[in-house]
């Protein structure tokens, strides 16, 4: 490997943080839209958005994981945050009580969140497939000859 090249590691967490860094503007955006379709946008594309960001995040901390363990595990993980949202001890209250705790653990169940955070999950899988793809060429490829 040329030493000009970054390694997959480092490639992997650059990725992570372009992807986190147009994630979290659009997934804003879409939260807070108000103009046709703005109940949807809010509620059920943010879903998706939210997705893509958790899967940048985790390749984030996990850059040799595979992209579909990546999105399988979000994809679980924030399921479980949404049946979390049926539960109301005070902890989970008071961490709900700010922006940041709601944009995290949510605060009303809905069933209908569940297409958004699959769709979600496949197009982050879509994408971290389409990011590795030049590594997964590179490291399978054989090792140059000597003659």
């Amino acid at each position: 490997m040329s030493s000009q090249r970054l390694s997959s590691t480092t490639r992997a967490r650059w990725l992570a943080v372009i992807g986190m860094a147009l994630a979290v503007p659009v997934g804003f955006g879409v939260k807070f839209y108000s103009g046709p379709g703005a109940q949807w946008a809010n509620h059920s594309l943010a879903g998706a958005i939210y997705e893509i960001f958790w899967q940048f995040a985790v390749l984030f901390f996990l850059p040799r994981a595979r992209p579909w363990k990546i999105a399988l595990g979000v994809f679980i993980a924030t399921c479980g945050i949404e049946f979390l949202q049926l539960w109301h001890p005070p902890l989970l209250e008071t961490l709900r009580g700010n922006f940041a705790g709601r944009a995290v653990l949510g605060s009303t169940f809905a069933w209908s969140d569940f297409p958004y955070y699959m769709l979600g999950s496949l197009a982050g899988w879509g994408i971290l497939s389409r990011l590795a793809q030049p590594d997964q060429k590179d490291e399978s490829a054989p090792p140059p000859q000597n003659q």
